[in-house]
């Protein structure tokens, strides 16, 4: 399974509970491009010859230039899969080895590239680590509904998280409102779980992995429960029900979705895939999306590099169309510990898709972005553990880092009961786990960014963001050096103030205080 966002999705897998119990650049559609210009002539005689890849072609959004692109493409040996006319991309297979090149010889073409550099299939995040399942004795089980208080879910008193942000006195004032949903972008979601059923919206759910929404009944669910648990998980933490079953999540209230995008047998993420997400999110009236995950292969796409430009051009348009219906984007800075304010960053990992070792790239963080997350308007999140430090593993830098939230870390351990360092939520079958990761971080946002939608139902995806800023509550950097296993390997230097610093943006989100003012 490609890494989940340090790995692919943004999230590191702790242990699970047997009970069954990211600087911005925007991408307009009418902009100027500023890639390379690829000047070879689009004649050459068509070869098909190749390994079937999908590819990205972003164009103009008038009806004229769609037709001759479209046509185009036709012509230089591809199928058109799907096309977004709104955004001006156009999703399509070929297995023409000239394809990318031919269709950026076509006026009106702004960028095109191939999404991937493995074959088609017939049919990344970023948790950090495998998950820990839940391991509680019968009498375990019984010691913790004790202790649970009044209004509590059975499992709450391990959820360190939620009175790390005030969710827990939030939901006395105001659990969300069902009328907010919010999209999981992510490797599905298992509705069926007890704490999900309650708040799952099936009519907002979908699989994108094609490119293409699938709505049929049941098509947003993991592909393989054992091994695509990640979305399941983070739909968990945002929304998960208080009905007196397992835990309770940030915004108990509000509904969920599942937008499946990752591929059967390796989870990998592709730029088709996620643009579909964004934009049928936004159709479907989604008030917030998250994105705990980067798009596969690439972990920072660099304009001079014709696919990786094609690829963050397609999904910045389809995030922008989102926000600019009203969405929220939030997405997880990444388990990596770069920062990524920094003028140079090694990148050992891109392409993920060979199946073999990449060799590493260096990079410029400010020009070569990580998509979602380094996409202009987008909400960037880093992860703490319970003693509100950065977790070992997050990604920050100033001025690329919006806010923190819980992402759990295991050099940072709660007192009893809780005593695992990683964020409690539900698994595929009905089962709970920890994870942790900038994957569990970002959900926490998200769920804030839904209660306060819910207390603000008029503001604007600016306004929410403002909102999610101003009262976060920033620790500071810290007075010693940043080294949490005093070994050197997770070292790293905070910069900025005490308002706004590159381990914790704004701050840590604050649930308590979405829903009071």
């Amino acid at each position: 399974m490609a890494q989940l966002r340090s790995r692919r999705r943004h999230a590191l897998l702790a242990a699970p509970v047997g009970l069954a119990l990211t600087a911005s650049l925007g991408f307009l559609p009418g902009a100027a491009s500023a890639a390379p210009q690829d000047t070879t002539a689009a004649r050459a005689a068509v070869t098909t010859d190749g390994p079937l890849l999908s590819y990205v072609v972003n164009t103009g959004t008038d009806r004229g230039t769609l037709t001759k692109v479209k046509k185009a493409v036709k012509q230089a040996g591809g199928t058109v899969v799907v096309s977004y006319d709104k955004i001006g991309v156009i999703v399509a297979h070929s297995k023409n080895p000239e394809f990318g090149k031919t269709l950026r010889a076509v006026p009106g073409v702004q960028s095109a590239g191939a999404t991937r550099t493995a074959p088609l299939k017939s049919a990344a995040t970023t948790e950090y680590g495998k998950p820990e399942r839940l391991k509680l004795t019968k009498d375990g089980a019984k010691s913790l509904a004790r202790t649970a208080g009044t209004g509590k879910e059975p499992l709450e008193s391990l959820q360190w998280d939620l009175p790390a942000i005030g969710a827990d006195k939030a939901a006395k004032v105001n659990p969300g409102n069902k009328n907010v949903t919010v999209a999981v972008i992510d490797t599905g979601v298992d509705d069926t779980h007890p704490d999900l059923a309650p708040n799952f919206s099936a009519s907002q759910s979908a699989s994108c992995v094609s490119g293409k929404a699938d709505t049929s009944a049941g098509a947003w669910r993991p592909f393989d429960p054992k091994e695509d648990y990640h979305g399941t998980h983070v739909a968990g933490s945002i929304a998960a029900a208080r009905n007196g079953v397992g835990v309770a999540g940030v915004a108990p209230g509000v509904k969920v979705s599942g937008i499946k995008v990752s591929t059967p047998g390796n989870s990998l993420f592709y730029a088709e895939s996620v643009v579909c997400a964004f934009v049928f999110a936004a159709d479907r009236g989604a008030a917030v999306t998250n994105n705990s995950y980067y798009v596969d292969p690439w972990m920072f796409n660099c304009p001079d590099n014709f696919d990786q430009k094609a690829i963050a051009d397609a999904v910045g348009r389809a995030a922008k169309y989102a926000q600019d219906k009203g969405v929220v984007n939030v997405a997880s800075a990444g388990n990596s510990n770069f920062d990524l304010a920094a003028k140079e960053i090694t990148d050992d990992s891109s392409p993920n898709d060979t199946g073999s070792k990449p060799p590493a790239r260096k990079i410029d963080p400010k020009v070569c972005l990580d998509v979602p997350a380094q996409l202009d308007g987008v909400v960037t999140v880093s992860a703490t553990g319970v003693k509100s430090a950065k977790s070992f593993y997050s990604n920050y830098g100033l001025k690329a880092v919006d806010v923190a939230a819980p992402g759990g870390d295991t050099m940072q351990v709660p007192d009893a009961p809780a005593k695992e360092g990683g964020i409690l939520s539900t698994m595929p079958g009905g089962d709970w786990a920890y994870l942790q990761g900038t994957s569990m971080a970002g959900p926490h946002v998200a769920g804030v960014a839904a209660l306060l939608k819910s207390t603000h139902p008029k503001s604007s995806p600016q306004e929410i963001q403002w909102l999610l800023k101003a009262q976060a509550k920033n620790p500071g950097c810290p007075t010693t050096a940043y080294d949490p296993d005093g070994t050197g390997k997770w070292k790293a230097t905070c910069t900025g103030n005490k308002n706004v610093n590159s381990f914790y943006g704004y701050g840590i989100v604050d649930a308590l205080a979405a829903v009071q003012d």
